[in-house]
């Protein structure tokens, strides 16, 4: 669809741990809610106080999540945070190297 966006392959390669563990915090927390509270994401994380607030604010930045005010303030991931865990956990067992530009010839 249109509001799908490109995947920023910068973020795949420059994401810190902890704002991966803040992303994967974001995806465990969303198994029981459909926004999940910044208290939650922090606990899961498990960061120092404030360190998953900013990890939020730089996948926020790189629209791997989004914001959600409208009953409480927490998250939720879009398409390209789950693209993003679902390429890191194919990498980490070693399944794919990288990504490139193009796919074929």
């Amino acid at each position: 669809s249109a509001a799908m966006g490109r995947m920023d392959l910068n973020a795949l390669r420059y994401l810190s741990k902890d704002e991966l563990r803040t992303l994967q915090a974001v995806e465990q927390g969303m198994k029981n809610h459909d926004i999940v509270p910044v208290e939650l994401i922090g606990s899961i994380a498990a960061l120092k106080h404030g360190g998953a607030f900013k990890c939020l604010q730089e996948l926020l930045r790189n629209k791997l999540i989004k914001h959600d005010r409208k009953k409480y303030d927490g998250y939720t991931l879009n398409y390209l945070g789950y693209d993003y865990l679902a390429l890191n956990a194919l990498r980490h067992r070693k399944v794919i190297k990288g990504v490139g530009r193009q796919i074929g010839v």
